[in-house]
């Protein structure tokens, strides 16, 4: 068949076309991007996602009009954002909220990465990548957490900074560079405004357009885990695909609304969201000469910070800490690896056996045991009940090449299996 001929724009547009290749984008990320046309709920994350990410730099840069990244000061300037500064607590409270909200879309989203199959061949790359805005965002909140330099900022910070210290040889120096002095400090808060206001951005920006580029050459996943692109019309166009814009655009524009409305909410009231949002112990300026009862992390940080919390065992010449820090890292690296773990014949969780659905249940409940106990002082039972679950947590990675070939799988169609909603 000869190929379509290509209609050339004119005017302005067709002014800037020669110059910048901005119709043949919007044409290859939008409008002729064709999208499996069974995408569901959980398909309103990654927008979201990104959404969030804007949110959260829009209201940095008026945050960073006001703020004083100074031990002396800092705390202070907060208070004036809050308190003197014109609609200077919506802008405050919207990005502490969307630091938060971030990490609830971006779970959800990385569930349905889990659930759909969406890191197996072809997507690889499209899950290194995402694991990689992962570990970014983690890095971000926490060097912005302490910005705000209250009691539970610092001593956060302190406990943290100093599980590097853990590391032999090099931990105590490591430690020393990262805070820039022997103690959090003036210079610990100049350092982590800095990375997080430039540097970070920075690379996560980079991170989240090589995830969008990786993700729209080898094309999105879908619930049934069908390739949309092995089945085509005679132009060449995915019998089961339709094109993103401007279905998809409008379908997630419904997903902002009511995200957008739940975010509101928590802004207008709620947005401590009792303490799991913004802790009571950070409206106190940081005090180094007085330790809060109890030091724990923001709630999305919680899951790992139980995880290091399990171990309490010296073993192979190394102490308890060391380890409770290996395995807190080792829990955030192993979803690296997870394209290569699953062995599974097929993608979707619609078409995996029973025994499957089972793990993975028992896997989200113990994520879930495992972020509640992180945010509670620790107690016998407590840490018994965290190690179970870590346990459990990686069980479920390194036994996946066994589990995820038992039991009867079901027939996956040879098309998308599509019913309107």
């Amino acid at each position: 068949m000869a190929a379509e001929k290509q209609v050339e724009t004119t005017g302005l547009l067709g002014w800037i076309d020669q110059r910048f290749p901005l119709t043949s984008t919007y044409k290859a990320h939008l409008s002729e991007y064709y999208a499996p046309k069974n995408f569901n709920f959980w398909y309103f994350f990654g927008s979201l996602a990104l959404l969030v990410l804007v949110i959260q730099i829009v209201t940095g840069i008026f945050l960073v009009m006001h703020y004083k990244p100074d031990a002396e000061r800092a705390f202070q300037s907060v208070e004036y954002i809050m308190r003197d500064v014109p609609w200077g607590w919506l802008v405050r409270y919207m990005h502490s909220t969307g630091a938060s909200m971030f990490f609830v879309v971006v779970y959800l989203h990385m569930t349905r990465a889990l659930l759909y199959g969406s890191y197996r061949k072809p997507r690889e790359l499209v899950w290194i990548f995402g694991v990689a805005i992962f570990l970014c965002l983690m890095a971000e909140a926490f060097m912005g957490y302490l910005l705000p330099w209250g009691q539970m900022s610092y001593w956060g910070a302190q406990v943290i900074v100093n599980l590097f210290s853990a590391i032999p040889v090099v931990g105590p120096d490591l430690a020393i560079l990262i805070r820039g002095d022997y103690v959090v400090s003036d210079a610990t808060l100049n350092r982590f405004f800095s990375f997080h206001v430039i540097a970070v951005p920075l690379v996560l920006l980079g991170l989240v357009v090589a995830h969008i580029v990786a993700l729209h050459e080898v094309g999105s996943n879908n619930p049934d885990g069908v390739e949309i692109k092995l089945k085509k019309d005679a132009r060449g166009v995915p019998l089961d695909g339709i094109p993103f814009h401007p279905y998809y655009t409008v379908h997630d524009i419904m997903g902002v609304g009511v995200f957008l409305m739940v975010f509101t909410a928590i802004v207008f009231f709620a947005p401590e969201m009792g303490g799991y949002f913004l802790e009571y112990n950070n409206f106190v300026p940081a005090d180094p000469l007085k330790t809060p009862a109890h030091i724990a992390p923001v709630w999305y940080f919680t899951p790992f910070y139980s995880v290091l919390r399990a171990n309490t065992f010296n073993f192979f010449w190394l102490d308890a800490k060391l380890w409770g820090v290996i395995f807190m890292g080792a829990a955030v690296v192993i979803l690296f690896f997870l394209p290569w773990l699953d062995k599974s014949e097929v993608k979707s969780i619609r078409y995996r056996p029973t025994l499957h659905k089972v793990i993975y249940t028992v896997f989200a409940i113990a994520f879930i045991i495992l972020g509640y106990l992180g945010t509670q002082s620790p107690s016998p039972v407590g840490e018994v009940l965290s190690q179970v679950c870590t346990l459990i947590y990686f069980g479920f990675f390194l036994t996946m090449p066994v589990w995820s070939r038992l039991g009867e799988f079901k027939p996956v169609p040879d098309r998308v299996v599509f019913v309107p909603h």
